[in-house]
């Protein structure tokens, strides 16, 4: 039945001039519905429904188009399609489909935040989302310094583009860096927490701490005064400054602010429509650890990244580009000083490194950015998953041990889903 009413709804699609180019359904435990429909014609149309069941039986529908002629025939074909599926999901008594990943959860609950949203997927399909406590799949919360990696891939997409290069200088476009001493600092050094600018031992108390700027311009030029503790390149000091830095070349190299090119280049194409930099205060947007998201947005990034740069059959980076980004750059041993949360680790470009190599320019098979607000997203492409565990409020620091307990518990049931894997 369903199947038969989704061929109406294609050929209802057609009408319009375009070609139906994916279709993408996921059907959630707690009874959600989505709908992705990408139409291909010279302005790029998308149809996005989202239905979710509640416990009452009321039914919420949103619908956002770029266009208007959409008529109604869809709206009614859609509904035709869901018909089955109503009374299927209000009777659905099955099983969890992680159920020793929820063991596991269950009694580190407390450490992890209390209320906390997970979710699972493969490269084209969430697999699993569960919610403990008070949230659900729109809960916003901070994403720490995981932020990092969602402004590494707006810094990569203009790698791709050609408009910067990872071994550019930053006085080629922030010429006061070379009135103090910073001419050697490169894009990459910024991207790799080695820019040699000297920084206080990153703890949690500093993320409350950070002094607030106006834009980030300014704030960028405010790193330019401050002393440099090493040479760029040879010594690893973990802290926020190099992604801020990164991310100020962005706005001058495309005369954008920064929120704006996040929400052009990263969230909307991902359509990421709850996750947003901008600032509760209105001061500076922090590359570095200022986005705040939720885990159904985040694991449509992680998807990307797992298909080498594609979502929706949409190129957001380039394979390039996430090739870079699994490239260690730093090896554990030079990492001295590091958070108990990235212990064990190595850095790569903008993100971590669970198992890779301890040579540089070796490729990681998984990568995660544990952050201090105990957000732990991660993608293993050997297994071919992604991973997201968002906690709802600030949890503190965090030893990596706790998470990568959930990921060996994780990988035992991901065993034998070789098509999974690339």
């Amino acid at each position: 039945m369903v199947k038969r009413n989704l061929l109406r709804l294609l050929n209802n699609l057609r009408r319009f001039n375009g070609e139906v180019v994916q279709i993408h359904i996921s059907y959630f435990e707690n009874f959600e519905l989505e709908i992705l429909f990408a139409v291909s014609d010279l302005r790029q149309i998308f149809v996005r429904y989202q239905i979710q069941f509640h416990p009452s039986s009321s039914v919420i529908m949103s619908q956002r188009a770029v266009l208007n002629c959409l008529k109604f025939s869809l709206v009614a074909t859609l509904l035709l399609i869901l018909q089955p599926v109503f009374s299927q999901t209000k009777k659905s008594t099955a099983p969890s489909l992680f159920p020793d990943l929820e063991s596991a959860i269950e009694p580190r609950r407390k450490d992890l935040g209390g209320d906390l949203m997970v979710y699972v997927a493969n490269r084209d399909t969430v697999v699993y989302q569960k919610a403990f406590g008070d949230v659900n799949n729109r809960t916003q919360a901070p994403a720490g310094a995981a932020s990092t990696w969602f402004t590494t891939a707006l810094v990569l997409q203009l790698v791709d583009e050609g408009k910067i290069s990872l071994d550019d200088k930053v006085t080629q476009y922030l010429p006061v860096y070379g009135s103090y001493y910073k001419s050697y600092i490169t894009v990459r050094h910024c991207l790799t927490n080695t820019t040699g600018i000297k920084a206080e031992p990153f703890k949690t108390a500093n993320v409350h701490e950070m002094a607030r700027f106006a834009s980030l311009e300014e704030e960028v030029a405010n790193y330019a005064k401050i002393d440099i503790a090493a040479n760029a390149g040879d010594a690893y000091n973990y802290n926020g400054m190099g992604t801020n830095i990164a991310a100020r070349i962005v706005e001058i190299v495309t005369k954008k602010k920064f929120e704006q090119l996040m929400r052009q280049r990263i969230f909307t194409p991902l359509g990421m429509r709850n996750s947003t930099f901008a600032s509760d205060d209105g001061s500076a947007p922090n590359p570095a650890f200022g986005a705040k998201t939720t885990a159904a947005d985040f694991i449509r990034f992680l998807q990307m990244i797992l298909n080498n740069g594609v979502f929706a059959g949409k190129q957001i980076l380039s394979e390039k580009a996430v090739a870079e980004m699994r490239k260690i750059q730093v090896e554990s041993s030079r990492m001295n000083g590091v958070s108990k949360a990235f212990a064990g680790l190595e850095q790569t470009l903008g993100v971590w490194a669970i198992e890779g190599s301890e040579k540089v320019g070796a490729s990681a098979s998984a990568l995660v950015y544990p952050s201090l607000t105990g957000v732990w997203p991660m993608v293993d492409f050997s297994r071919g998953y992604a991973f997201v565990l968002l906690p709802k409020t600030f949890t503190g620091e965090q030893n990596s041990n706790v998470y990568m307990g959930l990921k060996q518990v994780f990988d035992e049931k991901w065993k034998g889903r070789k098509n999974d894997a690339r």
